[in-house]
């Protein structure tokens, strides 16, 4: 049973961008704009939306991969952006990531034996035999002893994903990013690299950040979720619940344009679809108020000058809108 700790919070996470003129900086990029979370140990929490809503830069800026610009990152007890030196190198062994692109993460160079043993020799890990530690973490992941001296280029992109697993398996971390995992994996191949997450969660009680903008991916693996919107998280609760009762207009919309593999059903679906009308817009010039009113189509005057705050409607159910405001 999943015990209902949390492991990380995230509170106010800012991460801005310059955007460098001829001689100066003349603005900045939002990418993440005051976010707020926690993911309970042994969960996992997806985080959905729009391409450059800033999902990636919220899981890398997590782990300090880019450094973010303000707010505070509480795992297990210590602020992350506070630390340095060794605690920093103690961290790192502790929280790791699954990058989207498995081939761009693997060192062409090594083979698969030095690039799992790679991270282990830096972190200092005592390994008696390394040959048979490495074959174990491959079998672990379903390859084998035959894949240990081959090299990234000899395999095809859901091994390389297991390669990408196997070597995250050998420091044992308890907190792991999954940056679309499987977005550039077949379909029957994301079932398996998708299942075998879900495995290694049961036995080794990881805690996933789930980033994803394919919403049937995040219903299956996560326990919650947050749904981002240029920069701002706009809906946070158990996914069951946002799933059956989205209460957020964006999110609605996000739903209501799932593919549906019963093509009468989905003729049917067509004609209730809810369209997003417009572009986002530009992150180093946010609209003034709810980020999303120029899109909105139940949008009213507070909307354009006030921003909505994170708000508890439901039991573990927030939403950012001023259809649901208590003032």
């Amino acid at each position: 049973m999943m015990a209902m700790e949390p492991l990380l919070k995230v509170e106010n996470l800012k991460k801005y961008f310059p955007v460098r003129g001829l001689f100066r900086t003349i603005g900045y990029v939002k990418a993440v704009d005051g976010v707020s979370f926690e993911i309970n140990r042994g969960e996992t929490f997806g985080l959905v939306g729009e391409s450059g809503c800033g999902k990636t830069t919220t899981g890398r800026t997590i782990l300090r991969l880019i450094e973010p610009t303000s707010g505070r990152i509480i795992f297990d007890g210590k602020d992350v952006t506070k630390l340095s030196g060794e605690e920093m190198k103690a961290f790192r062994r502790r929280a790791q990531i699954m990058f989207q692109d498995p081939y761009s993460s693997l060192n062409p160079r090594q083979t698969v034996f030095e690039i799992i043993m790679e991270p282990v020799r830096f972190h200092g890990i005592p390994v008696d035999d390394p040959e048979e530690f490495v074959i174990d973490l491959l079998e672990s992941v379903g390859l084998n002893e035959m894949h240990l001296y081959r090299y990234p280029h000899e395999f095809s992109g859901g091994q390389r994903q297991r390669i990408a697993l196997a070597r995250l398996l050998a420091l044992k971390p308890e907190f792991i990013v999954l940056d679309e995992p499987t977005s550039a994996l077949d379909v029957s191949v994301q079932a398996n690299i998708l299942n075998m997450l879900k495995d290694l969660q049961k036995k080794y009680g990881f805690t996933y950040l789930f980033i994803s903008h394919d919403l049937g991916v995040v219903k299956y693996m996560s326990h919650r979720m947050g749904v981002m919107y240029l920069g701002k998280l706009v809906e946070v609760g158990p996914a069951e619940k946002i799933f059956e009762n989205p209460l957020h207009p964006y999110t609605q919309m996000l739903l209501s344009a799932i593919p549906v593999p019963d093509p009468e059903l989905a003729q049917e679906l067509k004609r209730k679809r809810m369209k997003i009308e417009g572009e986002p817009p530009s992150p180093i010039n946010p609209p003034k108020g709810c980020r999303f009113h120029p899109r909105c189509p139940r949008v009213m005057d507070r909307c354009k000058k006030e921003e909505p705050p994170l708000v508890e409607v439901e039991k573990d159910h927030y939403v950012a809108c001023w259809l649901y405001a208590k003032s």
